[in-house]
């Protein structure tokens, strides 16, 4: 209910309502929904009021919620509670799991909302927030940003309440301003001041009775005052002025000369035959303050205060609307996962914050630089000057590769950079964007520390990848993947001991694929889990089958990333185990460094759980990336590989002998079993079997070969 109050002679509670709700759209409304859609990434925002009638809308942005009945849950809690409510995902609370607009359309799951109070204390209804995804958190930041649009959306509510007031006499109107926080001043048509309240006084800077009987011009700066005493004289001569019957925001002039802004809401009525003048007058220095804040949280990083994505966007459009000549360099840092990984996100956060400092330093000109995601950054130049461009680019990579402080640790990262001209290679913001991130892409590919100008051809290999993409999802679902197998072989007596599953794509046209050609693709599609679940299967099946004949035999089986954070691990481990009957101690999974130092409870609980069960951990590809000593410490590793890297030039390099050794060393100690990858040559072998390295694996002894094969050849079983 929208109260007023009740010696002020005008409508009260839900009367009062009824002049707001279903109104005309306002502007002023409309952007604060639509900054606030920005400001909290949401698709929904809704303003809403009560009467006796049920429940209206003064604004709304992204559903039409004409519909909503009063007994919408969400905003009868919210309105009921002290503080704002979030609900980070309906469907798991039983609140609001049951609501129809939670099991059907808008499919409600995120909901952050807090009541509208006036000065009284009377709740008169909720703005609310709405996404049909969940969300983990809603930080306390959030909360209060939320707060505060709720006050300023109060504040405008409260303006169009006052504007009803030119409804009535003076006399009536003088019984407003009695109880009324803002300045009210009544005056003649000739600008006499007739009344004044004491919020008046107040706010203009005069005492008592000071101002009665002066011109009403004093409070008016000399900038817009004969503008002002012709709209009296228009209402004199029985015209209506141009400003009456509505607020408008002028500035205000103190006693001491001193100007503000301030909103003034004009009225006039006739009363023993005179013309009556009134004014409501607000002060919008905390106002626009308060705007001024949100409109920097909407429109800028709060981390980096570099430009946010939202005043990027806007930007680019504007530049390239207006025909302007313009170069897009769009960057991304190099190795800033492991210091996320390893150091922990607050040294994460210290370095995006150097490292947006270094980015002012370079693109000074720039027309904006911007923080656009988690470690993108993007700048846009004027004129579309290649070779200018190729030249900032070449000094931001010198320039971020530079050392960072972080928690009192020295920290290193890198930039790949991509480059777009417009109008050359795109006069829209998104061909720009995405001729850049093409760009982007080459650079990452090759090898990373580098930039990429975009070319046509860019554009026809994106094309090429997405047809690629197409074929690999078709692969799986037609059976075009095949496991191969490596034998791995005991250095005491050359006998094999075990395998590891190799995934092969029997490309119809191109024949058989390693991993190689697609794994960085299979990687990062959804359907990476599924194909994880059906090597883990596949393999267990075929172990299985081959511990009938070889009863001490093992299969080492690699894992997806997307299996460990998809939290199906175990179970698929379980139900593999269960379905072919490999016993747990039989099955090695070997896991990356990109998996571990994810550093997630979750994923080490796991971890130990699978341990707990039988099942080996074989650390694959050790010392080649990031990986500390401490994750052996941690992690319930039971064997680690030595990456064919170390191994391949053990006769003629000391420092592979070193590494080598050294990795020999921690096994030992660590009590964790070892084998060497990539054994190509009988020196190799010799130097691993005296050095006591118990298995090992790699081309001397067999190369990756389909089952039928390898069970001859590496284990006597022919099939018919």
């Amino acid at each position: 209910m929208f109260a007023l109050s009740e010696n002020a002679g005008l409508p009260t509670g839900t009367a009062a309502a009824d002049l707001l709700l279903d109104t005309p759209r306002e502007e002023e409304f409309e952007r604060l929904t639509r900054m606030a859609a920005r400001l909290f990434d949401v698709p929904t925002v809704l303003v809403s009021l009560l009467d006796e009638s049920g429940r209206g809308f003064k604004t709304q942005l992204g559903y039409d919620a004409c519909g909503v009945r009063r007994d919408f849950s969400f905003c009868t809690h919210t309105l009921n509670a002290d503080e704002v409510l979030v609900v980070p995902d309906a469907r798991r609370d039983t609140r609001f799991a049951g609501t129809p607009l939670v099991r059907d359309h808008p499919f409600i799951r995120f909901y952050a909302g807090t009541a509208l109070i006036t000065a009284d204390g009377t709740r008169i209804g909720t703005v609310f927030l709405l996404d049909s995804a969940p969300r983990d958190r809603f930080p306390d930041a959030d909360r209060r940003t939320l707060a505060d649009l709720a006050a300023m959306v109060v504040e405008r509510l409260e303006l169009r309440r006052r504007d009803q007031i030119g409804r009535f006499s003076q006399t009536r109107f003088e019984k407003i301003a009695a109880t009324s926080p803002d300045a009210i001043i009544c005056a003649t048509a000739n600008g006499g001041i007739t009344f004044c309240n004491e919020a008046a006084n107040t706010l203009f800077g005069y005492e008592g009775s000071e101002l009665i009987g002066r011109a009403t011009e004093l409070l008016v700066p000399e900038h817009w005052r004969q503008h002002y005493l012709a709209e009296l004289g228009r209402l004199r001569h029985g015209e209506t002025p141009q400003w009456l019957g509505r607020a408008v925001e002028l500035t205000g002039r103190r006693k001491d000369g001193t100007q503000f802004p301030a909103e003034f809401s004009f009225s006039a009525w006739h009363e023993d035959q005179q013309i009556g003048l009134g004014a409501i007058v607000r002060d919008l220095t905390e106002r626009q303050r308060n705007e001024e804040r949100l409109f920097q949280l909407a429109t800028r990083d709060t981390l980096t205060e570099l430009p946010n994505r939202g005043a990027w966007t806007d930007c680019l459009a504007k530049t390239l609307s207006a025909g302007t000549p313009a170069a897009v360099l769009l960057f991304d840092l190099d190795g800033f996962k492991a210091v996320n990984d390893t150091l922990g996100h607050s040294a994460g956060d210290a370095v995006l914050q150097q490292i947006a400092g270094r980015l002012n330093a370079v693109f000074a000109d720039a027309i904006m630089v911007a923080r656009i995601g988690g470690d993108e950054f993007v700048a846009l130049l004027e004129g579309d000057d290649e070779q200018k461009a190729r030249e900032l680019a070449t000094q931001l990579i010198a320039t971020v590769r530079d050392q960072y402080e972080a928690d009192e640790r020295r920290v290193e990262v890198g930039v790949s950079v991509g480059i777009a001209l417009a109008p050359r290679d795109g006069k829209r913001a998104e061909a720009l964007l995405g001729a850049a991130d093409l760009a982007l892409y080459r650079a990452k590919n090759g090898g990373k520390n580098r930039y990429e100008v975009f070319t046509p051809a860019l554009r026809e290999g994106a094309a090429v990848r997405r047809v690629f993409e197409q074929e690999l999802r078709h692969a799986f679902e037609t059976g075009q993947f095949e496991l191969y197998y490596q034998p791995q072989v005991s250095t005491n007596d050359r006998k094999v001991r075990g395998a590891e599953a190799l995934l092969r794509w029997n490309h119809p046209e191109r024949g058989v694929l390693t991993p190689a050609a697609f794994l960085y693709i299979l990687n990062r599609k959804p359907s990476a889990a599924d194909v994880g679940k059906w090597i883990l299967r596949t393999a267990c099946k075929q172990a299985a089958e081959w511990r009938r004949h070889a009863p001490d035999f093992r299969i080492g089986v690699n894992l997806f990333a997307a299996q460990c954070r998809a939290g199906v691990l175990l179970p698929q481990v379980r139900e593999a185990l269960d379905e072919s009957g490999l016993p747990p101690e039989a099955l090695e999974l070997e896991i990356v460094e990109n998996i571990m130092v994810q550093n997630d409870a979750s994923t080490l609980q796991m971890m130990h759980d699978l341990r707990d069960m039988g099942v080996g951990l074989a650390f694959d590809d050790y010392g080649t990336g990031f990986a500390s000593l401490s994750l052996l410490k941690y992690y319930p590793v039971s064997r680690l590989k030595i990456d064919r890297a170390f191994v391949y030039d053990l006769q003629n390099d000391p420092n592979d002998v070193a590494i080598v050794r050294a990795m020999l060393y921690l096994a030992r100690n660590f009590g964790t079993q070892i084998t060497a990858e990539g054994v190509e040559t009988e020196e190799q072998f010799e130097f691993l079997r005296d050095s006591g390295c118990p298995d090992v694996q790699g081309y001397l002894f067999g190369r990756p070969v389909p089952g039928p094969e390898f069970a001859r050849t590496n284990l006597g079983i022919t099939t018919d």
